[in-house]
């Protein structure tokens, strides 16, 4: 059955029509980032076997031309569906048309109704309200009532935003989950340490719960190296060589010896560190420069860059640290 704009109304579903595929605009305010291809086909194969089973929705617009009068359609759920049945070579699919409330009320309800369907990652749910927030300048108890969440829910998810780069594409990949996130939140003020736990909990395959545990036990230490004044010199050393050497190091002083812990995940990472470590005879007078100022912060002496690499008494110069 047609409608007398030419559109098939879905059987026994008034409020469901049948639209053409080209006519349906995609949906600029998309909160999925990505579609992977091989989940389309699956999705086109299954169109192919049963059809489009859940509606897509969009809005409907009359835009005037030189011509005469053109319907629009744009989307604003169902973009997944959308393509799979282009993939699937459907000339049609059914739709719920919305009424165009303009283009705020249309940017909201796009991105409500991918929310309230729960299949966006992590990380493309916390983009879509901070893009509610900033867009519409909701709070986070509106956003919650909207979509039925709580509001810690919403303020717990807008903190993935604040993790690094490098940490956010773990998340979206899938090697890290949302609930990994929260133990390296605990460790926002301490991004060397915060970069380590995500590797560890990458390549060792650590749990959420002993993730949480690894980042308590980093807080507590923290904590007590502030109360008991932690000797500034040796957590000084600490941090200027997790910062040189890209990975967690731990400093165990005992009198005036002690021990140096070096975190690595791979023997790529391993190699990588003895890279750092080990110095080059033919390294340029630069790279002599930088590792002499860490030396002069070791062991609280100048070095001159044209003196031999090696000091007069090794043992002198290793007594403090040995890894």
């Amino acid at each position: 059955m047609k409608t007398s704009n030419g559109v098939n109304k879905f059987p026994r579903q008034q409020s469901i029509f049948w639209i053409e595929t080209d006519k349906i605009k995609p949906n600029s305010t998309q909160p999925r980032e990505s579609f992977k291809e091989e989940s389309l086909r699956g999705l086109a194969d299954s169109i192919r076997q049963y059809g489009v089973l859940q509606p897509l929705v969009v809005t409907r617009r009359e835009i005037e031309v030189p011509s005469g009068t053109v319907v629009e359609y744009e989307l604003i759920a169902g973009e997944r569906r959308l393509r799979a049945s282009k993939m699937a070579e459907l000339n049609q699919v059914p739709v719920i048309i919305r009424e165009d409330q303009g283009e705020k009320v249309r940017l909201e309800l796009a991105i409500i109704e991918n929310l309230q369907r729960e299949d966006l990652n992590p990380l493309e749910k916390a983009r879509a309200f901070r893009k509610l927030i900033d867009s519409f300048n909701l709070k986070h108890y509106e956003i919650a009532t909207k979509i039925g969440k709580s509001r810690e829910y919403i303020s717990n998810s807008l903190r993935i935003l604040g993790l690094p780069e490098e940490i956010q594409r773990g998340l979206s990949d899938g090697a890290i989950s949302e609930g990994h996130t929260r133990p390296l939140l605990m460790l926002s003020d301490r991004p060397q340490e915060q970069i380590t736990l995500y590797k560890e909990i990458i390549y060792k395959k650590i749990s959420v719960r002993e993730a949480e545990r690894i980042s308590r036990s980093i807080a507590k230490e923290k904590a007590r190296k502030k109360d008991f004044a932690f000797d500034q010199e040796t957590r000084f050393l600490e941090e200027k060589l997790s910062e040189k050497l890209g990975t967690r190091v731990q400093i165990e002083k005992i009198g005036s010896k002690g021990r140096i812990h070096i975190d690595f995940f791979s023997e790529e990472e391993l190699r990588a560190l003895l890279d750092k470590i080990i110095e080059d005879d033919n390294q340029d007078s630069d790279e002599i420069s930088e590792k002499d100022d860490l030396r002069n912060i070791l062991y609280d002496e100048p070095i001159n860059p044209l003196e031999s690499e090696q000091p007069d008494d090794e043992d002198e110069l290793t007594k403090n640290f040995t890894i």
